[in-house]
């Protein structure tokens, strides 16, 4: 064993994991990125409008993290469980362990620690995922796992999932991801639809499209629902502890973001038809009814300026020369002595 390294033979150690999935760490890079970016240019924003300039900004940069997050996370429905298990096959040895199920839109993710860490003589802290999205094949990377000789909790609860398995738990969650993912997608451009025209003189049309980006998410949360709904119960035991899963953190996050989307959508609704003047002026824009200015100095089309009425250029009467007058007087009345226009 000294010569292995106080390891198991013909099984490869366990791989450094980084703390959070890549795809999420990207996307709240990017949002986090885009939001210091637009703190930086705050102070360069006068008056009371700076206000409702950064909560318009935070509000719509969160709504957009959060469906791009959750397409991408493994935590729609989540499980936890400590159990004593055997660890390794064709061993009799059983390990103290806490044994977690991630399942979200795209595959699962199984994680397995040692109660403590270091038993056996070996490091026990495994994060395996195993995805079924489109271009990937699970019965594939169930194979690899086998291959690999991962311990027998992973490899337990990784069969489950299968497409033979006779719990039929795949093509539930399969056929459940990829409709609440289709939706979330369509929420996504819902969304930048709506930031587009919250920018331009159309904000009745932006509260429209909140109210269709938060339909959109409440129905994949529907179709992910209804679809899981459905299974039979497959008990999932590791020795004596049977693990049960139920709705995980993304779940109730894009629940809460919907209802954020149609409440904002309802609000602007009542808004336009009892104060549109509050609604103009929250958006920077002119609470005036007016003639629409586009200037190249006030931002073009994205930062319309309003001129009132009032402000605008009156029609102004240029009067004709005394000679010219005098002239079409007397080609027109030759006799009499005045010229009225």
């Amino acid at each position: 064993m000294a010569a292995l390294g106080h390891t198991l033979p013909f099984y490869t150690g366990t791989k450094p994991t980084f703390p959070m999935d890549t795809t999420l760490a990207v996307i709240i890079t990017i949002f986090l990125t885009a939001l210091v970016t637009f703190i930086i240019i705050l102070p360069g924003i006068r008056g009371k409008t700076r206000l409702f300039w950064l909560l318009r900004v935070v509000t719509s940069l969160f709504i957009g993290a959060v469906i791009l997050a959750v397409n991408f996370s493994s935590e729609w429905s989540v499980g936890h469980v400590n159990a004593n298990t055997t660890y390794k096959a064709f061993s009799p040895k059983w390990v103290s362990v806490d044994v977690g199920l991630q399942i979200g839109l795209g595959g699962v993710n199984i994680t397995l620690t040692g109660t403590p860490v270091q038993q056996l003589n070996e490091t026990i802290n495994y994060n395996e995922a195993f995805a079924w999205r489109l271009g990937r094949s699970y019965a594939e990377e169930y194979a690899k796992a086998l291959e690999k000789g991962l311990p027998d909790p992973v490899l337990y609860l990784a069969e489950k999932f299968t497409p033979r398995s006779p719990c039929g738990l795949y093509n539930q969650y399969r056929l459940a991801g990829h409709y609440a993912s289709a939706m979330l997608w369509v929420a996504f451009l819902c969304w930048l639809l709506a930031n587009v025209m919250l920018s331009m003189p159309v904000l009745v049309y932006g509260g429209h499209m909140l109210l269709a980006t938060g339909l959109f998410q409440l129905l994949a949360l529907f179709f992910f629902s209804m679809t899981t709904s459905l299974i039979s119960p497959c008990p999932l035991r590791l020795g004596t502890a049977v693990l049960h899963t139920h709705h995980g953190p993304a779940f109730w996050i894009t629940l809460a973001t919907g209802l954020l989307c149609i409440l904002l959508g309802l609000v602007m609704a009542v808004a336009h038809r009892m104060r549109p003047h509050r609604l103009k002026a929250f958006f920077n824009q002119s609470s005036e009814d007016p003639v629409l200015e586009w200037g190249s100095e006030e931002g073009g089309l994205l930062s319309p300026h309003y001129r009132s009425i009032a402000e605008s250029p009156e029609t102004q009467d240029i009067p004709m020369s005394v000679a010219s007058s005098e002239t079409c007087f007397k080609e027109e009345h030759p006799k009499e002595s005045d010229c009225s226009l």
